[in-house]
């Protein structure tokens, strides 16, 4: 019988998504990861190969968010919508990291959209 690997398969996913995406200067890549403790999201600008903004759950402004959940996604999708915004960033392209676009993706991408951003 064979063992499904969810990690092999989230990176072949993420290879066939990163094939057509890309961040440009005048609109950067939102990329998100989840690990199973932490929530990471940076805006990208992949011709200059450099992040511009980023937000995690290690910060010191989320003491107390030790899982990778929907509350603690919205929190890292509304940091980093307000630090793109401060950086005069409005539009972004999503890259969902070849994770699926439900829950904890949906709610950070969900909130970045509350504060401003466009997708």
């Amino acid at each position: 019988m064979a063992v499904i690997n969810r990690k092999l398969i989230r990176d072949r996913v993420h290879k066939r998504i990163r094939k057509n995406l890309s961040g440009t200067p005048g609109r950067p890549r939102l990329a998100v990861y989840f690990s199973n403790t932490n929530v990471y999201a940076q805006v990208i600008d992949d011709v200059a190969g450099r992040t511009l903004v980023s937000a995690s759950t290690k910060e010191k402004g989320f003491d107390g968010a030790s899982k990778a959940n929907i509350a603690t996604a919205v929190k890292v999708g509304q940091a980093v919508a307000e630090r793109a915004l401060a950086q005069n960033i409005t539009e972004v392209v999503f890259d969902r990291g070849g994770f699926i676009y439900h829950g904890k993706v949906k709610a950070l991408a969900d909130a970045a959209r509350e504060k401003g951003l466009k997708f």
